[in-house]
């Protein structure tokens, strides 16, 4: 039986954004992440997917072990909440520092999804994408994913610029918590 996924950013929506985050101890769980995760993990079933851009790597700025540290020190801050990402992706390229092939993985593309889902075998009918920036809705909307924006991270700014392009996502939420209750009326029907 196929899955359905959440398909999430990461800086911005699960944790705090500082920019090119590299630091264990600057790895903090925005406000309604834990909670949220554990309802869509623990109530609804679904499997919590990581879709990342990571050009970090390809500045310098940071290395691939220190993705997967920062990656592993989410899922310890998540453990508080029993729940836990089932895989991260990411995509360290940029188009200033990668070719054009290497960059073909990073968001806006659907590459990184399409991934998951042949390994995570998951039904992207029924599945989402809930992130904080323009190239997260654009992602999910490649994959043909029902689309949240969250107004933490770069969400505020990033509903401004979707508006202007009128590319609104499926459900505009505060968080990763608010954004339950669409995916529970969405997904199960209003009760």
């Amino acid at each position: 039986m196929p899955n359905c996924a959440i398909f999430l950013d990461r800086d911005g929506t699960i944790n705090e954004d500082p920019g090119y985050l590299g630091e264990i101890n600057k790895v903090f769980l925005l406000p309604g992440a834990g909670q949220g995760l554990s309802i869509l993990k623990n109530e609804y079933n679904f499997k919590l997917i990581v879709i990342s851009n990571q050009s970090g790597i390809a500045r310098g700025l940071l290395t691939h072990n220190i993705v997967k540290s920062i990656n592993k020190k989410i899922n310890e801050l998540l453990f508080h909440f029993n729940v836990q990402i089932d895989e991260f992706y990411f995509c360290p390229f940029h188009p200033d520092f990668s070719n054009e092939e290497e960059c073909k993985c990073r968001k806006p593309s659907a590459i990184m999804v399409y991934k998951a889902a042949k390994e995570h075998n998951i039904d992207l009918t029924k599945s989402y994408f809930i992130g904080d920036m323009t190239y997260d809705i654009e992602c999910g909307k490649n994959a043909e994913l029902k689309t949240i924006l969250v107004k933490t991270g770069n969400g505020k700014k990033s509903l401004k610029a979707l508006k202007l392009q009128n590319n609104l996502p499926s459900f505009v939420a505060q968080n990763i918590l608010d954004s339950c209750k669409f995916i529970k009326n969405d997904f199960f029907g209003a009760s």
